[in-house]
């Protein structure tokens, strides 16, 4: 979908930023000029403390971001990584007596199936929490379940992923503090386009309960894909993944990835201060494009909240049609486009966001997601309009018509 410079091919519609988004040229750039500095930043030579001074500056600039401060910042190689490092490390050094999860119906696969590993390998106890019809968590089920017994951690995205819908994460934040479990929100798919502050949310934490650790991937921003980072507190007990120098607090051991870190600061300081007027354009975007589907399909239906939403999502049902054959039938057309999670791609099931929501077997079959991103445009939204209503007639089957 992009060239060698990372950007978008113009004879392709690229409406899939949100499983990943050009490299910003200017993140492209900071990554190739700082490969030419030769250190590892644990060596105590020249060359490695001039490594560890450039790490530690990149790091500094994605705390400023992230509204944390640098030790608090752990890179990893990206989302998934960063969410198994706080479920599971979490999970690892938890209080005596604790061994519930508590976990929102719709999260994202790195955080279900990690705790799923966990309640079959580890004898973790699950405890769900119901979503709404926009796929919004619901507050006051997610604070009792907080506020049950043996509650080890519990997680929750900051937007749903599919849907769009932005979750109430001071309230999540606050009951996980109330309940005093240590609770780790997923901004993957927020960061960038909706205010991220680690501080702010954590404002209401008491010692290592509440808000512990946050989750963010440079990818999504235009940075580099391989590298994101663990905001983790300085009062969370938690035990790493993996072993070996010691790096980051222990918490993630392993030759650290400066030219990465530099890539992924750019990234994020252009994403932030941008953020703003970039988000009143692709809301008008993705207003356009929604408006456009329901004149030519005026059955579809766009899910999530239509309002508090990532200004770039547009989750849309097309009922009575294939989601899978609409997907290869715009990719056909020159049109990328998604029925859900890229990391669930090639998985021919229904979403389990959508079932979550209250829909059934049918419609969690027949959802588009199609999401806008800084290289979008007018013309892909006409492009796409162009190419719905024979894709949507040829993905109907016959005997529906």
């Amino acid at each position: 979908m992009q060239s060698n410079h990372g950007r978008v091919r113009r004879d392709r519609v690229y409406l899939d930023h949100a499983a990943t988004t050009p490299l910003r040229p200017e993140a492209r750039d900071a990554w190739i000029a700082t490969t030419e500095h030769v250190g590892n930043a644990s060596s105590i030579h020249a060359g490695g403390q001039d490594a560890r001074r450039i790490l530690e500056e990149a790091r500094e600039r994605i705390a400023a971001v992230l509204d944390c401060d640098p030790i608090e910042v752990v890179l990893t190689s990206g989302g998934t990584e960063s969410v198994n490092l706080a479920v599971k490390g979490l999970w690892w050094g938890r209080s005596a007596g604790t061994d519930a999860v508590v976990l929102p119906d719709a999260e994202h696969h790195a955080t279900l199936d990690a705790v799923q590993w966990l309640a079959a390998t580890q004898g973790a106890r699950v405890v769900p929490v119901r979503v709404d019809r926009q796929a919004r968590v619901d507050t006051a089920a997610f604070a009792a379940a907080c506020a049950g017994d043996g509650v080890a951690l519990a997680t929750a995205l900051v937007a749903n992923n599919e849907a769009g819908t932005i979750n109430p994460v001071a309230e999540l934040a606050q009951a996980a503090s109330a309940g005093r479990v240590p609770f780790h929100l997923d901004a993957v798919s927020a960061f960038g386009h909706v205010p991220v502050s680690f501080r702010r949310w954590r404002a209401e934490a008491a010692g290592g309960t509440g808000l512990v650790a946050l989750s963010v991937s440079a990818h999504k921003i235009g940075g580099p894909v391989g590298i994101g980072a663990l905001v983790v507190s300085r009062a969370a007990t938690l035990s790493a993944l993996q072993h070996g120098g010691g790096q980051q607090r222990g918490l993630r051991s392993g030759t650290q990835d400066v030219a990465g870190a530099v890539a992924f600061a750019v990234a994020a300081e252009l994403a932030d201060a941008e953020r703003e007027a970039e988000a009143a354009r692709l809301a008008d975007l993705r207003d356009s494009l929604v408006s456009g589907i329901r004149t030519l399909v005026p059955e579809a239906e766009l899910l999530g909240d239509p309002t508090d939403r990532l200004p770039g999502n547009a989750h849309v049902l097309f009922p009575g049609a294939s989601g899978d054959a609409l997907l290869f039938l715009m990719d056909r057309a020159g049109i990328a486009v998604s029925t859900g999670s890229a990391c669930q791609a090639g998985v021919p099931e229904p979403s389990h966001v959508v079932l979550a929501m209250g829909r059934d077997d049918d419609a969690a079959r027949s959802v588009l997601r199609l999401t806008l991103g800084r290289a979008s445009t007018r013309a892909d939204v006409d492009a796409f309009l162009a190419a719905l209503p024979e894709a949507y007639e040829r993905a109907v089957p016959s005997a529906r018509r």
